[in-house]
């Protein structure tokens, strides 16, 4: 039954626009497979796995029956100086999944704290082996990294930084990816732009090598739009970071668990960072949960000193809760069976020819893709930035198909589940909103 709007007025909506939206609500009821149903009864195809999360589909056996079961069995085990089962059962299969060398996990709750997490351990890695100049944090413009302070302050994404104040000192920014001169309607990882690597020599030049701790990038950057990484380029700031000493992280909580057609997108590039963090796939959205997965020789570094002593004085009340890690479980259960970490690989060309169908319908000024997420960026109105695509999201709604947009660029990221039908419903959808907004 939809709500009245004196029940819509206490709830402050994140990311929302909440007048708008209270004016005329998408209230989601229920869920099942590749569907949402609404308030009105509609079953809503899923384009963005609910926010880049229900890699394996909604409502999944596994995961629902692993949730109830521990619910059941043990509701909370305190993290600190305890500790209970599961929590040691998933760390072994999540580092099966891994890049080799990344075999030591940190349970977080999302992938906000992921990442302040993989940045505290950079700062506090140098401070142990004896370097404690290297302070210093690296992001990239148009980098979203989640919305905590550390997140923020490394992210470069204007409007989730303006607001805040000066944030934390110490970190600067390598430039962007975004080339359309070069790169527009590239399939997969564009041909030009490796260089732009070359940019963090610039930044070693200016602050000096010995005062930088990592830097920090999304092996696709994800909700600035979609935005590939030129071929080359992950190879080459690996080089870079290899050759000062500087860690790099990647930040892996949209790309992580299947998306690019492999378990992690280390993976599909071939190069494999100091620190990583997840968050989203990783309980398919079921139970708040993230991870930083760190190399031997970090966690080696911190073991130092008396054994009883605390190493890393850092951790949340929730790390490793139990039932999160129940809903992991259930949900790497379900990957393997299915075989969806790798399934986007087999679907990533219909998807590719489909979504690039959509060049030279109105307003469409470039595509970008690999894996199972893509990117469609609109030109926009003059005047007023983010509402054409907005408006494109509305027609869609009302179409019955669920879409993400982030300024004017439409992102797509939907579960590993989907099916050729499905992908052609979900363009088709859009090519309709393309052909009547203005």
């Amino acid at each position: 039954m939809p709500l009245n709007p004196a029940a819509l007025d206490a709830y402050w909506m994140p990311f929302t626009a909440n007048r708008q939206f209270k004016k005329a609500p998408r209230l989601l009821t229920g869920a099942d497979g590749m569907y949402f149903r609404d308030d009105r009864d509609r079953q809503v195809l899923d384009g963005i796995a609910g926010l880049w999360c229900v890699n394996a589909g909604h409502n999944r056996p596994h995961i629902v029956q692993a949730i109830q079961a521990q619910a059941a069995e043990l509701d909370f085990a305190p993290p600190f100086q305890m500790a209970h089962p599961k929590a040691f059962e998933l760390a072994e299969q999540l580092v099966q999944l891994t890049p080799a060398g990344l075999n030591k996990v940190f349970f977080t709750n999302s992938g906000s704290e992921s990442v302040d997490t993989a940045l505290k351990m950079a700062i506090a890695y140098h401070r142990v082996r004896g370097e404690g100049s290297r302070t210093r944090l690296i992001g990239r413009e148009r980098g979203y990294h989640g919305v905590n302070f550390g997140g923020i302050s490394v992210g470069g994404m204007v409007a989730n930084r303006k607001m805040f104040g000066t944030m934390l000192g110490g970190v600067d920014h390598i430039r962007h990816t975004h080339d359309p001169a070069r790169n527009a309607y590239s399939m997969g990882q564009p041909a030009h732009g490796a260089e732009l690597a070359d940019d963090l020599e610039r930044l070693v030049a200016l602050h000096d090598a010995s005062t930088i701790a990592a830097v920090i990038v999304e092996p696709i950057a994800g909700s600035t739009g979609v935005l590939i990484p030129p071929q080359g380029y992950l190879q080459r700031l690996r080089e870079i970071c290899d050759k000062h000493g500087i860690l790099l992280i990647f930040d892996e909580v949209i790309t992580g668990f299947g998306r690019t057609g492999n378990p992690f997108g280390a993976q599909t590039f071939g190069v494999t960072p100091d620190l990583m963090t997840v968050a989203k796939g990783l309980t398919n959205g079921c139970v708040p949960m993230g991870a930083v997965f760190a190399q031997q020789k970090i966690y080696d570094t911190f073991m130092s000193g008396p054994e009883h002593l605390i190493e890393f004085f850092h951790g949340y009340t929730y790390s490793a809760h139990p039932l999160a890690c129940a809903a992991a479980l259930g949900t790497l259960k379900t990957y393997a069976e299915e075989g969806l970490l790798t399934r986007a690989s087999a679907m990533q060309s219909q998807f590719a020819e489909a979504l690039h169908s959509l060049k030279g319908e109105p307003h469409v000024i470039d595509i970008r893709n690999m894996g199972l997420v893509g990117g469609i960026e609109l030109a926009p109105l003059p005047g007023e930035p983010a509402k054409r695509a907005f408006n494109v999201f509305l027609d869609c709604w009302e179409q019955g198909v669920l879409i993400r947009t982030t300024g004017d660029t439409i992102a797509l990221s939907p579960p590993l589940i989907i099916e050729s039908s499905q992908i052609d419903r979900l363009i088709d959808t859009i090519r309709t909103a393309l052909r009547r907004v203005a």
